[in-house]
């Protein structure tokens, strides 16, 4: 497989109708996933699998309001003839044999993060979607963030320069209000807590911007809180030519969301005013050489629902998916990478792309 070409956009003589999508999984983020598709044009949200008992008789309102069958089994779900498409909200660990069981079963994917744990999980995944001209979407909604895609616009037109290198921070305290024994809270389904859960969404964006780096150096710890798969993470990602990145993300302290990018002529900085499940609009600070800084106040924006929408119209043909294969391949190359050098506490190379 060719990975640096970019995804396909899908069957060619699909028709425009909106797509029959269905959710496996209805915890916190699948709650959220599934309103978005309920109230999106572009989607017919027609069943939820859930194979928590409990849980299905909390999400009997859900299912009356938002009009869709609730099921017992993601297996099911999967083998229904009627859905093109299945929307993955279930523990990362899953992931893997779920993408590659819905390709099998003709569905697009659109998976949430991380992709997978291992960069061959990724490439089993990316590669039984990409054989059947089959769209892989992932929840990296940040990436469709207007302030960090006019940030995005700017360095390619060369607005500051040679990038040297990128300061992020996604720390948050929400776990606290999950019980004890969460799956998000294992080291089994969620190991290095931080990073599966926020980090690895600023490791995409840096990817996004610099390509697959070459090494890693990470520190974890569990200062703040119980949680088994630690609360406090530290990553300096290195790049091809010299250019870092050092990711913050912390599990045990109230929100905070920074993404800062220096460049040879200027830097530009952008900060969260709340958590993106409720985003209020960021802040943007610039200094390029030579001009006084400046501020700039962007409004808030569903990046969530842009994220599923680009999904779909993929699906329907219109668009490429705005996330390559190459790029969803170095996001789990360096999130194994992390992973290992936790473990090791030394500098740690991430695994090439073939």
């Amino acid at each position: 497989m060719d990975v640096a070409s970019d995804q396909g956009n899908g069957p060619a003589n699909r028709s425009s109708g909106p797509v029959c999508v269905g959710v496996v999984g209805y915890g916190w983020w699948g709650r959220v996933i599934s309103r978005q598709l309920a109230a999106s044009e572009r989607f017919e949200l027609r069943a939820v699998a859930e194979s928590d008992a409990d849980v299905r008789i909390t999400m009997a309102e859900d299912a009356q309001v938002l009009r869709f069958e609730v099921m017992d089994s993601a297996d099911a779900l999967i083998a229904r003839p009627d859905l093109e498409a299945v929307i993955l909200c279930t523990p990362h660990l899953f992931h893997s044999e779920q993408i590659v069981q819905a390709a099998q079963a003709g569905k697009h994917v659109f998976c949430e993060k991380p992709l997978c744990l291992t960069l061959a999980d990724a490439q089993r995944a990316v590669t039984e979607c990409s054989r059947r001209q089959l769209v892989l979407g992932i929840g990296h909604e940040r990436r469709f963030e207007p302030a960090l895609v006019d940030l995005r616009k700017d360095i390619a037109g060369g607005r500051i320069g040679t990038v040297l290198q990128i300061e992020a921070n996604f720390s948050q305290d929400k776990f606290f209000a999950l019980p004890p024994d969460n799956w998000r809270l294992t080291k089994r389904f969620a190991p290095v807590g931080p990073l599966t859960a926020t980090g690895i969404h600023l490791v995409d964006l840096a990817v996004a911007i610099l390509g697959c780096p070459e090494a890693v150096w990470a520190r974890l710890a569990t200062r703040g809180s119980a949680f088994e798969n630690g609360d406090t993470l530290g990553v300096m990602m290195a790049f091809p030519g010299g250019a870092n990145a050092m990711i913050s993300a912390i599990l045990a302290t109230p929100f905070e969301g920074r993404f800062a990018v220096y460049g040879s002529e200027g830097w530009i900085e952008i900060r969260d005013r709340t958590h993106p499940e409720q985003p209020t609009g960021w802040d943007v600070t610039q200094a390029l050489r030579g001009e006084p800084r400046q501020t700039k106040f962007w409004e808030p924006h569903p990046a969530v629902l842009d994220n599923l929408e680009a999904f779909a119209k993929a699906v329907q043909g219109l668009e490429a998916y705005p996330v390559s294969s190459a790029e969803l391949l170095a996001n789990v190359a360096s999130l194994e990478a992390i992973m290992k050098s936790v473990d090791s506490g030394g500098l740690e190379p991430v695994m090439p792309l073939t």
